[in-house]
């Protein structure tokens, strides 16, 4: 595990090609994401994470997948789960909780099941950010609620259900994308409130969960540092460790979003200066792969040490 590179990669389709090969074996990223274009059906999924374990002799070798349920569905060419969003389990957790409990359990160990059964072991959720009036979309139905307490608890059970299933979770987006006005997909949201509120708010969800990892917000906290989104804030990042006591794995959001201004050369280099364990580049483009590439370093001791825990859980 020693020699691989502190960053995870997207791959172009539904197999790897030649030159992704030659990627894998020469830059050996920490670990892989799929998405939709790189699952046809079980068996050729299957076949996709077999093959690049193979590369690193490493059946526990990190895949990842963006699995929320609703309209986040990695799975759509299996499944469909269009009306199993974050807001429906939130609302039921209000409604009936025991009903709840039933209803996300069967939706966790269901989905848990086709990640293994394709070779995914990291879900990219729960998705912690509050709904709000007037936001961006980008969140909307992907929260549980509007009230911290209950995305909080909601999360302790996601983390929960998953672990139980030999899957890790990675909570996200760090510290709290829920006030956004824009698509961090396409602009950089600039949030103009206080730290005090902040702490009171989109903060809260984000303490005291037992997950391996956490994924940072592309947006810019203008109280706090107003020239840097979260990804590349040092101070924010200073700040997730020291007052919401994230003590894992920080992953940043995907470095191919256009709300990071600049070249991916100098935004690689600034996610890991701020502070971020892991960068993601998600798009499968092999020339932007490889810049990311040679602008990681190799992992650490302590993502060595997480990555060990992180493996205690799986099957």
């Amino acid at each position: 595990m020693n020699n691989r590179r502190s960053f995870i990669i997207g791959l172009k389709s539904l197999k790897l090609s030649a030159k992704e090969r030659i990627f894998l074996k020469e830059f050996k990223p920490w670990g892989v994401i799929l998405f939709a274009r790189n699952i046809k059906n079980i068996k050729q999924a299957s076949n996709l994470t077999s093959s690049i374990r193979k590369i690193f002799n490493d059946r526990k070798y990190p895949i990842l997948i963006d699995q929320e349920g609703g309209r986040v569905n990695r799975l759509k060419n299996l499944i469909s789960f269009d009306n199993l969003t974050s807001e429906f389990f939130g609302n039921k957790y209000i409604n009936d909780l025991k009903e709840f409990k039933i209803y996300y359990k069967l939706f966790i160990d269901k989905t848990s099941y086709l990640l293994r059964s394709i070779g995914a072991n990291i879900n990219t959720v729960p998705v912690l950010d509050l709904r709000i009036k007037g936001a961006s979309n980008v969140i909307g139905d992907r929260s549980f609620s509007a009230d911290p307490k209950i995305v909080s608890r909601i999360g302790d059970y996601c983390i929960k259900y998953y672990h139980e299933n030999g899957i890790g979770t990675v909570i996200k987006h760090i510290p709290g994308h829920g006030l956004a006005k824009v698509d961090s997909h396409n602009f950089t949201p600039i949030i103009n409130k206080k730290i005090n509120y902040l702490i009171k708010k989109d903060f809260i969800p984000f303490k005291n969960k037992k997950t391996f990892f956490a994924m940072t917000a592309h947006i810019i906290l203008n109280k706090i540092d107003s020239k840097n989104t979260v990804t590349h804030s040092k101070k924010l990042i200073k700040l997730i460790r020291n007052k919401i006591k994230f003590k894992d794995l920080l992953i940043s959001d995907d470095l191919s979003m256009k709300s990071l201004k600049g070249t991916l050369k100098k935004n690689t280099i600034k996610t890991f200066k701020a502070g971020c364990n892991l960068a993601l580049h998600c798009n499968g483009n092999f020339k932007e792969m490889k810049i990311v590439g040679e602008n990681s370093p190799l992992i650490d001791k302590f993502i060595i040490k997480k990555t060990s825990q992180f493996y205690k859980i799986l099957r």
